[in-house]
């Protein structure tokens, strides 16, 4: 069972500081993977870390998962934290994030969608992103690529 998943036992519904990484995965044209979780609903491969991980542990094994892509170096963007990133979800689960945000170009293996977190990847031009990219995965891909 994830982490989170094991501490919203004891606090229920109670904020919570939940650490992930997410990967700018960058083709040879400079387009990004995005992945669509929802209809129309698109954001960066990534999640939340588990215990014993680093950011960058995280980061691969999340890629891994949620496209079927071995990454290789990855180059830290930028760390987003604070009031910004606090989120309530539907079911009443509150946290505040905070993003380690890396970038690669170096990748290998075949594109695979999970079926359980994704619908589909797709590569993007920076400057055309998708209208439903959601509000932080724009600023994470602005902020590193333009």
């Amino acid at each position: 069972m994830e982490y989170y998943k094991q501490i919203r036992k004891y606090v229920g519904h109670q904020p919570l500081i939940l650490p992930g990484s997410n990967v700018l995965i960058l083709n040879a044209e400079g387009k990004v993977l995005l992945q669509e979780r929802e209809p129309g609903i698109y954001g960066l491969p990534g999640g939340l870390m588990e215990l014993g991980e680093s950011f960058e542990d995280t980061a691969i094994r999340e890629v891994l998962e949620e496209t079927g892509l071995h990454i290789g170096a990855l180059q830290l963007c930028n760390v987003y934290s604070g009031p910004d990133y606090y989120i309530e979800n539907p079911n009443g689960d509150k946290f505040y994030s905070v993003s380690a945000v890396y970038k690669t170009s170096e990748y290998s293996g075949d594109i695979l969608a999970d079926e359980i977190e994704s619908l589909s990847l797709q590569f993007f031009p920076p400057t055309q992103l998708p209208d439903g990219i959601m509000i932080s995965y724009r600023t994470f891909i602005e902020d590193a690529l333009l």
